[in-house]
């Protein structure tokens, strides 16, 4: 009697005792890949599990392309997901910055039903149902090197647009992301800027730098740089130097307002002592700016303090030149082309401005 106690209380025992789980950290037959890349500064982050082809036919075997067209998860267990952190637009349509699962439909005549799906967790695309997909694009499908794993691969690409394509076997399956790069900056540094980075003059001044390097958002831009120059409440960390004040004098010449910087050059005056290189830069932007006058007595200003620099004479016969002064303008670079000792190059590339200046086709560079 005993005997049969115990044993019943020892199955009794057992089948109370919790579900137990592996843990074990084990490789995968279809690894886990996410991979972001950063256009802009948008990301965009890939994130699927890639099965291999094992000499499989995946177009028959695999994928469902026999039949009646279904969704497939584009990889393996989970949906492939895809990510941006911004607005984008995928092959021209519109997409918001999200995350989105991204399924497939394979067709027979070469082109294949690109899905994005508001539900981005779905085990495969067993369960994808008609109110789960945002957005069916219309893809062209092509060939190419053959990949044992499956892939997406992030291509070609410009400032704004770059190509991501699923390739695997010898299946290559593109698609184009493309951004509004200027408007999503636009809106990071307006973000930025009322944080930490409101107190640092370097800050404002990047961003309006930004700016006037993509002739974007000028007006603005303008008052960034005279916010970098003379800091914010109370002139709280202002900090006026020759590199804000050059990025403030460019905008106004991008803006056609160049009768306002001569008013500038007095103050870049008084910032021109320690660093001759600052002050080459400082004349060449005011060269470039088409403030040709300005640019000659900034730079002699700059001579009075650096009188050895000789580099610092260097554009001033070239602004001569643009001031229609062609003996001037000669006559001062084969002056210059004489003191030119360092670095080597200098004398030839004086000589190459000389010809181009004699020509009438020199151009700042």
């Amino acid at each position: 009697m005993l005997r049969y106690l115990l044993l019943a209380g020892l199955f009794l025992h057992t089948i109370t005792l919790p579900a137990q789980f592996h843990t074990l950290t084990l490789p995968q037959p279809s690894p886990k890949v996410v991979e972001t890349q950063t256009l802009g500064i948008t990301e965009i982050t890939m994130e699927y599990s890639a099965p291999a082809v094992r000499g499989r036919d995946l177009l028959t075997q695999v994928i469902p392309f026999e039949g009646e067209p279904v969704a497939w998860r584009a990889g393996a267990n989970l949906n492939t997901r895809i990510q941006f952190s911004t607005d984008v637009e995928v092959e021209g349509n519109a997409i918001p910055a999200g995350s989105y699962g991204l399924h497939f439909i394979p067709h027979r005549d070469g082109k294949w039903t690109l899905i994005l799906a508001q539900q981005d967790n779905l085990w495969g695309s067993y369960y994808l149902q008609d109110e789960d997909v945002f957005q069916r694009i219309d893809l062209t499908v092509g060939k190419g090197a053959f990949r044992e794993y499956l892939s997406y691969e992030f291509g070609e690409r410009t400032d704004s647009t770059i190509v991501v394509a699923l390739e695997w076997g010898e299946l290559k399956v593109p698609f184009t992301v493309t951004v509004d790069l200027n408007s999503t900056v636009l809106a990071q540094l307006h973000y930025e800027l009322r944080g930490e980075n409101t107190n640092r003059w370097e800050a404002w001044n990047d961003a309006a730098r930004w700016c006037l390097d993509h002739q974007y958002n000028l007006e603005e831009a303008l008052s960034w740089a005279d916010r970098s120059i003379n800091g914010g409440f109370g002139g709280f960390a202002a900090n006026k130097n020759l590199s804000n004040l050059g990025t403030k004098v460019e905008l106004l010449a991008a803006l056609g307002r160049t009768d306002e910087i001569e008013p500038l050059l007095e103050e870049a005056k008084t910032l021109a002592t320690t660093d001759a290189g600052q002050i080459f830069n400082f004349g060449r932007t005011l060269l470039k700016a088409g403030a040709y006058t300005a640019c000659k007595n900034f730079l002699r200003h700059g001579q009075k303090k650096h009188p050895d620099a000789w580099f610092l004479a260097l554009n001033i016969p070239v602004a001569d030149y643009f001031l229609g002064d062609l003996d001037s303008a000669i006559t001062g670079l084969n002056a210059i082309r004489e003191r030119a000792n360092t670095p080597s190059y200098m004398k030839d590339r004086i000589g190459q401005i000389m010809e181009a200046i004699k020509a009438g086709t020199y151009q700042i560079p």
